[in-house]
C-alpha cells in the first residue's frame, strides 16, 4: 500500500488541476473567503486552460531550444576539437543565472519587442546551465573501458558518441532537464509582464486588484504543474537508469 501512495496522491492531484482548469467555478466556495468587496473568487479574465497551455508551450519551446545547445556545447567540449572551448561554453551558459530574468526581459523587449519572444529568451539562457553541466558531467564520467571496447569493436567516433556514450550519460542528462523544465515553469510566470501569455496573468491581476484568491489559484496551478512534470520527467530518468543498468 505504501509503494502506491505516493502515486495515488499524484492521481488526486492530476485529477483536482484537471477539474479545476476545466471547471473552476466548482471551486468558487473554497476560494470566496479570501475576496474582498464581492470581488470575483475566480480568474474571469480570460481563460485557465489556455493559459496554462499556453505556459506550458513558452515552457516547452524554451526548453527545446535550451537542450539542442547545452547538449551540442557539452557534446563540443568533451571531444578533442573542443576541448580548449571548455571555458568559454561554461561562462556563455552561466549568462542565464548571472542576469536576473527580469533583466533578461528588460533587455530583450526593446530587440524583439513585447510579447512571448523576449520570454523565450529569458527561459532559455536560464535553462542552458542544468542541462549543460549534467550532459557534460555524463560524458567525461563514461567508464573509460567501455569507451575503449567500442572502439575495438571497430564504432566509428559518431557511433561511440550515439550508440554508448549518449545512452549512458542520458539519466544524468534527463536530470538537467528536469531542473530546467521546473525553474523555467516558475520562472516563465514573469513573462506577462511584458504581454507573453502566461499564468503570470492570474497572479498579477490578484495584485493589482489586492485579489488573494488570484494570486492563489495562479500559483498553486503552476507548483501542480510543476510537481507533475517533476515527476513524470524523474520516473524516465529511472527507467532511463535501469535500461542502462544504473540501479536495480
Amino acid at each position: 500500500m505504501k509503494a502506491w501512495l505516493p502515486l495515488l496522491l499524484r492521481l488526486c492531484l492530476l485529477a483536482l488541476l484537471v477539474a479545476f482548469l476545466s471547471n473552476p467555478l466548482w471551486f468558487e466556495p473554497l476560494l470566496r473567503p479570501l475576496t474582498q468587496n464581492g470581488a470575483p473568487a475566480v480568474y474571469n479574465q480570460g481563460s485557465l486552460l489556455s493559459l496554462a497551455l499556453l505556459h506550458l508551450r513558452t515552457v516547452a519551446i524554451a526548453t527545446a531550444a535550451a537542450i539542442v545547445v547545452a547538449v551540442a556545447l557539452a557534446i563540443l567540449v568533451t571531444r578533442p576539437i573542443g576541448a580548449e572551448f571548455l571555458p568559454l561554453s561554461r561562462s556563455l551558459v552561466n549568462i542565464g543565472q548571472t542576469f536576473p530574468p527580469v533583466a533578461v526581459l528588460a533587455l530583450a523587449v526593446p530587440a524583439v519587442g513585447f510579447g512571448e519572444k523576449p520570454t523565450l529568451i529569458a527561459l532559455f539562457l536560464y535553462g542552458l546551465l542544468p542541462i549543460f553541466e549534467n550532459t557534460l558531467t555524463g560524458l567525461t564520467t563514461t567508464p573509460p573501458s567501455i569507451v575503449e571496447a567500442a572502439r575495438g569493436a571497430g564504432m566509428t567516433g559518431w557511433q561511440r558518441l550515439t550508440k554508448v556514450e549518449l545512452p549512458l550519460c542520458l539519466p544524468v542528462m534527463l536530470a538537467g532537464i528536469r531542473l530546467s523544465v521546473v525553474i523555467s515553469l516558475a520562472t516563465a510566470t514573469i513573462g506577462s509582464t511584458v504581454a507573453a501569455k502566461t499564468l503570470g496573468e492570474v497572479i498579477i491581476a490578484g495584485l493589482q486588484s489586492n485579489n488573494l484568491a488570484f494570486v492563489l489559484q495562479g500559483g498553486l496551478i503552476v507548483a501542480a504543474l510543476a510537481v507533475l512534470i517533476y515527476d513524470a520527467l524523474s520516473a524516465l530518468e529511472r527507467m532511463a537508469a535501469r535500461r542502462m543498468g544504473q540501479v536495480a
